[in-house]
């Protein structure tokens, strides 16, 4: 039930002036991710502004990516919401729009119990048969899903599959390798993070680096699945400081500023989301300069 393997990119959702979604210009990216050699494409992720959107427009944008790819590349919709209905309801129409699986983000600001994520993750997947990644961010969501929690639920629910993990804590990821089978798709959910977590059995990243530099974040896992440990660490290292400019402030924000500094055009974001300091985008200049993007 392997969704792919390698780079999957946590797509930006370009806007218009207004705030409307820019459709044109999400058809571009979708061409020049899938030319780039993106292994994998996540519609509304938090990279995405799904959190942001409406029910009604948060599915149109899924809709208009599975067309726009249609079929050359896995199409991953995040789905994910502290309401199970909700989360129920947008998988559900994902399946039916074509999604090739979901993303399932876990609840947040409910701050569920271990059970309750439990019973939460039952009745979505349960819902579908669509593979389902569960999505562990506790930075953001108030909640981590446990080692012993994800094995239970990747050993009982058929379609639960993997995880993107974005704790950035290696010794509960190294626990949780060690729960599962070599089956088990795990996805580092942090740039800086993608050799470290390929080294325990990863079967590559979701990643925002992939929206600026989609080849080079293909090559870092593609370095690894040929045997050039070497050349993939070394990748990883020259990535680094560009990943760590990404991040100088609260994703999507710089992101969005560096592909408007690369004439990409994505717009802005959607309050609460505001636009990068001059601070960042100095930084994102220079660091895209000294990567060879810019």
């Amino acid at each position: 039930m392997a969704l792919f393997r390698g780079a999957g990119v946590a797509l930006v959702t370009p806007f218009h002036a207004d705030g409307s979604v820019n459709y044109d210009k999400l058809a571009e990216l979708v061409e020049e991710q899938i030319a780039g050699g993106t292994d994998a494409i996540i519609a509304c992720g938090t990279t995405g502004e799904a959190a942001t959107m409406s029910e009604e427009e948060h599915m149109d944008v899924i809709r208009f990516i599975i067309k726009a790819v249609n079929h050359r590349i896995p199409v991953i919709a995040g789905t994910g919401s502290n309401c199970t209905a909700t989360a129920i309801d947008l998988s559900k129409q994902s399946e039916e729009a074509g999604a090739d699986g979901v993303l399932l983000v876990t609840p947040y600001y409910n701050k569920a119990t271990q059970g309750g994520l439990i019973q939460h993750y039952e009745a979505v997947a349960g819902a579908i048969s669509l593979p389902c990644i569960l999505y562990n961010v506790p930075s953001r969501t108030g909640v981590t899903i446990q080692p012993e929690t994800m094995a239970y639920l990747y050993q009982h629910v058929e379609n639960i599959i993997g995880v993107k993990d974005a704790t950035g804590n290696i010794s509960m990821i190294t626990k949780l390798m060690s729960l599962v089978d070599e089956d088990f798709l795990l996805f580092s959910g942090d740039d800086d993070q993608i050799v470290p977590l390929l080294s325990v059995g990863a079967s590559g990243v979701i990643s925002v680096l992939s929206n600026v530099a989609p080849r080079e974040t293909h090559e870092i896992c593609q370095k690894w699945f040929d045997g050039d440990i070497k050349g993939a660490r070394e990748a990883q290292f020259k990535a680094y400081p560009l990943i760590k400019a990404l991040f100088a402030e609260v994703n999507p924000i710089p992101v969005k500023a560096a592909l408007n500094l690369m004439g990409k055009n994505v717009g802005s974001l959607r309050l609460p989301m505001t636009e990068a300091t001059d601070s960042t985008k100095a930084l994102l200049k220079d660091e895209m300069t000294k990567y060879g993007i810019l």
